[in-house]
C-alpha cells in the first residue's frame, strides 16, 4: 500500500524527468534529488526496474532503455558523457556519425568516441574513447543538444578505427543522405590521411558510391568487388515499351543478363502501408519482379542478410549464375 501511494506521489516527478530525458536523453542524479529523489528511492527506482543506469550518475528510464536497439542506446549513452563532458568535448568518430544518422553497421558500440579540446590527453576508459585528434579550424555543429563533428570529417575518423567494410558503409550513407559529397571526403581524407589507422581510407574512397541505399546494398557491393565478381550497374532503371517506370533494381548486370536485388526485412517495411497486410507487399514485390523480367527477359537474383555473412560462396554462386545467364 506504501509503495501505491509513493509511485501516485512520484507521478509528477517522474513526469519532469521524462521531461528531461526527452530534451537531454538522459536525467541525472544531481537533477532527480533536486526533485526529492533521497539515494534510498534512487535504489528502489533501480530495483524495481523504473530506472536504468546509464553511467554514473546518468540514468534514463527503463522503458525508454528497452525500446531502443544497439544505435538508440549508444546514442543514450553518447548522451550521458556527453552532459558529463560537456566544454570539455566533441562527439566523433563512430558515436557522432550516429547523432547525424548515419549506418553504422559493423561497429564496436560499446564505447562512446569524443575528441577532446581542452587539451586533455587520449586514453580509453570503460564506456568512452578519448581522442586527442586536433580539430584546428573545424566547426562543430549542434545535434540533438550536443556538439559534434561534421559528417564528412565523422565518416574519415570512423574509417580509421573501423575495418573497411563497416567504414563503407557509413561513408555511402553519408554521400546518400547528402550530408557530405564524395569531393568533400576526399577534402577530408587529406586531412587526416597520416592519421594512425588511415592506410585503408584510400580503399574505401575509392568504393564509397552514394546510390547505394541501405548497408545490405553497400555490403553486397563489397562483396561484389571482394570475390573479384563483375561491378554492376546501381539502381538501374527498367522502363517499358512506352518509356513509363515500371522499377528500379538495385544491382544490373547488363553484359550478362541479369538484375540483382538485396533483401532485408527493413525494405518491405518501407514499402508498407497505412493497414496493409506484410503478406500483400511480398506479393506486389514478386509481381514487380516478375514485370521487370517479362520486359527485360532478363534473369533475377536476390541476396539476403545471410548470403552477405558467407561472401566465399555466395561469391561462387553469383559467378556461376552469370556465366550460366551469358
Amino acid at each position: 500500500m506504501a509503495d501505491h501511494a509513493a509511485r501516485i506521489h512520484r507521478a509528477p516527478v517522474d513526469l519532469m524527468l521524462r521531461t528531461i530525458e526527452r530534451e537531454y536523453g538522459v536525467f541525472l542524479r544531481s537533477e532527480a534529488r533536486e526533485l526529492g529523489y533521497d539515494d534510498k528511492a534512487v535504489r528502489n527506482a533501480l530495483r524495481l526496474r523504473l530506472w536504468r543506469r546509464v553511467r554514473h550518475g546518468a540514468y534514463c528510464f527503463f522503458d525508454t532503455w528497452e525500446k531502443a536497439d544497439p544505435v538508440g542506446r549508444h546514442l543514450i549513452l553518447a548522451r550521458a558523457v556527453m552532459r558529463s563532458l560537456e566544454g570539455r568535448v566533441v562527439l566523433s568518430h563512430i558515436s557522432a556519425l550516429v547523432a547525424h544518422g548515419v549506418a553504422v553497421w559493423g561497429a564496436d558500440l560499446r564505447r562512446v568516441h569524443v575528441t577532446r579540446i581542452d587539451g586533455g590527453v587520449g586514453r580509453v576508459e570503460r564506456d568512452i574513447v578519448h581522442h586527442a585528434g586536433r580539430l584546428g579550424d573545424l566547426e562543430p555543429v549542434e545535434r540533438i543538444r550536443m556538439l559534434v563533428v561534421p559528417a564528412d570529417r565523422a565518416a574519415v575518423e570512423a574509417a580509421t578505427v573501423i575495418p573497411v567494410e563497416p567504414a563503407l558503409v557509413s561513408m555511402d550513407s553519408v554521400v546518400h543522405r547528402k550530408l557530405a559529397t564524395p569531393e568533400q571526403l576526399v577534402e577530408r581524407y587529406g586531412e587526416l590521411e597520416h592519421w594512425p589507422g588511415a592506410q585503408k581510407l584510400q580503399l574505401v574512397m575509392r568504393l564509397t558510391d552514394g546510390r547505394a541505399e541501405s548497408p545490405g546494398e553497400t555490403r553486397s557491393r563489397f562483396l561484389f568487388w571482394s570475390q573479384n565478381l563483375p561491378a554492376p550497374d546501381l539502381q538501374y532503371e527498367v522502363r517499358d515499351a512506352w518509356g513509363a517506370l515500371a522499377g528500379t533494381t538495385d544491382f544490373a548486370w547488363l553484359e550478362y543478363g541479369v538484375l540483382g536485388e538485396f533483401d532485408g526485412k527493413a525494405k518491405y517495411g518501407r514499402l508498407l502501408g497505412p493497414g496493409q497486410d506484410p503478406g500483400e507487399v511480398v506479393f506486389a514485390e514478386k509481381q514487380r519482379e516478375d514485370l521487370l523480367r517479362e520486359i527485360t527477359g532478363f534473369r533475377v537474383i536476390r541476396l539476403v542478410w545471410s548470403d552477405l555473412g558467407r561472401p566465399v560462396v555466395t561469391g561462387r554462386r553469383l559467378a556461376g549464375f552469370l556465366r550460366r545467364a551469358a
